[in-house]
C-alpha cells in the first residue's frame, strides 16, 4: 500500500489555509485521514512481529492533529500542511525516543529519535554517550546505519563543549548535540510506491539499536 494520496490534499490544503475550505473539504480530509490510519496499522504489524509492545498500539494515537498552536505565532495559518506520525510505546508525548514519518510535498521523510530532551535527560544521553563510546560509535558507524541516515542531525549543536566534558574527548561532537535525530528523506514517488512499508521498516530496523542505546537512560 502507500499513501500517494496525501500530497494531492496537502498541497491543496496549502492553496486554501483557511477554515471555510478545510469545512468544506471534510469528507476529503477525513477519506486521507483514514488512508493514513491503515498504512499506521501496517506499520504497527511489522514493528510488533519482534517488538510486540508495538502490537497494542491504537494507530489513531500515532497521528498528530492537523489543526496548528497559533497562540504564540505570527502565522495565524489554522493548519499544518503535513501529516505527522510518531510511533512509541509510550505515546507521543513520551520523552523517550520513538520512530517518525514527515509526510509533505516533496519534503517527506523517515525516522527518528530524541528531539530536545529536558535538561536531565539530555545529561543521561550525555553520559550514556561519554561511558560507553565504544558501543554508541559502533552503533553510528554502521554501514548501513551510515548508508540510510548519514549520520545524526546536528540542528541547535553546541559551538564548544557541555559543561563537564574536555574538547579533546572522542565522543565531543556528539556530547554537543541537544537532539539526536535521523532522518531518510522520502520523496514524492517513494509515497507512491507500494514498498513504502517495506521501507519504512527496513529505515526503522537501521534506527534501533540506536534507540535502543538512548531510551536505557531512562530506566
Amino acid at each position: 500500500m502507500n499513501i500517494g494520496s496525501n500530497l494531492s490534499f496537502l498541497k491543496a490544503l496549502a492553496e486554501n489555509n483557511h477554515k471555510e475550505w478545510m469545512d468544506n473539504n471534510k469528507k476529503w480530509y477525513e477519506g486521507e485521514r483514514k488512508q493514513l490510519i491503515v498504512f499506521v496499522q501496517a506499520l504497527l504489524d511489522g514493528l510488533s512481529a519482534d517488538q510486540p509492545e508495538f502490537a497494542t498500539i491504537n494507530p489513531k494515537d500515532c497521528l498528530f492533529r492537523i489543526n496548528r498552536d497559533i497562540r504564540f505565532s505570527k502565522d495565524k495559518s489554522p493548519y499544518k500542511t503535513n501529516f505527522g506520525v510518531h510511533l512509541n510505546p509510550e505515546g507521543k508525548k513520551s520523552p523517550k525516543g520513538g520512530y517518525y514519518i514527515h509526510i509533505a510535498d516533496n519534503s517527506s521523510f523517515v525516522g527518528g529519535g530524541i528531539w530536545m530532551p529536558e535538561a536531565e535527560h539530555l545529561k543521561n544521553i550525555r553520559q550514556e554517550i561519554d561511558y560507553n563510546w565504544n558501543e554508541f560509535h559502533h552503533i553510528i558507524s554502521d554501514k548501513q546505519f551510515v548508508k540510510t541516515f548519514k549520520g545524526l542531525n546536528e540542528e541547535d549543536k553546541l559551538s564548544r563543549p557541555p559543561k563537564g566534558y574536555e574538547a579533546d574527548n572522542p565522543a565531543i561532537e556528539y556530547l554537543k548535540l541537544k537532539s539526536f535525530t535521523v532522518f531518510k528523506p522520502l520523496s514524492n514517488k517513494d509515497l507512491s510506491s507500494d514498498k513504502l512499508v517495506q521501507n519504512c521498516l527496513d529505515a526503522f530496523a537501521t534506527l534501533r539499536p540506536l534507540l535502543e542505546f538512548m531510551n536505557k537512560t531512562f530506566d
